[in-house]
């Protein structure tokens, strides 16, 4: 760990009894549009918040229009950058560390896509982001994924593809990784070995039911990942409060997918 105070923004964030974090994320409208669930963003941060996940990942006017009430509760990550349905190989940092400290962030994050040809412009921004949030005391939290147009699409989900944009985070200092789950536990552990153990499995699609949603976790869990960071799987579901309890069970508690059920009713 950098600095004091990096480490006191990383016990924020991480849970001190499991040692594993749970990102809840409600970055997705520009990136993907406004979907279900993200509409009434006030009444869903306060459905998201009310499960207390560890930490909740949002865009500055979201968190500026929205968070307060839940401060000092939640950890909060700032989005410092994104991409579009019109770009979506590119993302575009869109404030800084410093903003981030203004606004009383316990971390930033950051996306850089690999495999296409503006991977080296976001691996730069990158690196540069890396230096700012070391010297800012901010952990840093990337999303790497393997989604340039080099990569053919029926590789994107290999582990040498996924390690390979991970690891390319850890090398340039980031904190916490963030990336695509390769699909089975086995693949995902050469993954986690890349990153050291920091990697963090996103939500991805849709799951087609809230138990295969569940399971997914579990063997994310098994694998000695970090974490989750989960953003429509939660969102979407009619009751995310309880989604988000259900999944804290298992990635917290060690519970099986049968009591995580449960939670749900």
């Amino acid at each position: 760990m950098d600095s004091l105070g990096k480490q006191i923004r990383f016990n924020r964030i991480i849970n001190q009894e499991s040692g594993k974090v749970f990102f809840v994320t409600i970055d997705h409208a520009i990136n993907r549009g406004v979907m279900p669930g993200i509409t009434d963003i006030k009444t869903t941060i306060g459905k998201l918040a009310a499960g207390e996940p560890d930490c909740l990942a949002m865009h500055k006017g979201l968190a500026r229009e929205y968070f307060h009430p839940y401060a000092g509760q939640i950890a909060m990550a700032l989005k410092v950058s994104t991409f579009s349905p019109y770009h979506p190989t590119l993302d575009t940092v869109v404030t800084d560390v410093e903003e981030a400290v203004s606004l009383g962030a316990d971390a930033v994050s950051i996306g850089a896509m690999v495999g296409g040809k503006q991977q080296p412009e976001m691996i730069r921004e990158l690196g540069k982001f890396s230096k700012e949030a070391t010297a800012a005391g901010m952990p840093l939290i990337a999303h790497m994924y393997p989604t340039g147009e080099m990569i053919d699409d029926d590789k994107r989900y290999n582990w040498e593809n996924i390690a390979y944009a991970a690891r390319a985070g850890v090398e340039m200092g980031v904190d916490i990784v963030k990336t695509w789950y390769t699909g089975d536990p086995d693949s995902f552990r050469k993954v986690v070995e890349a990153t050291h153990g920091r990697v963090v499995a996103a939500g991805g699609a849709k799951a087609d039911t809230p138990r295969q949603f569940l399971e997914v976790t579990k063997d994310v869990m098994s694998t000695g990942a970090l974490g989750v960071a989960y953003g429509r799987n939660i969102f979407e579901y009619k009751d995310p409060t309880h989604m988000i309890k259900a999944l804290k069970l298992i990635i917290h508690g060690g519970g099986d997918v049968d009591e995580a059920m449960k939670i749900l009713g």
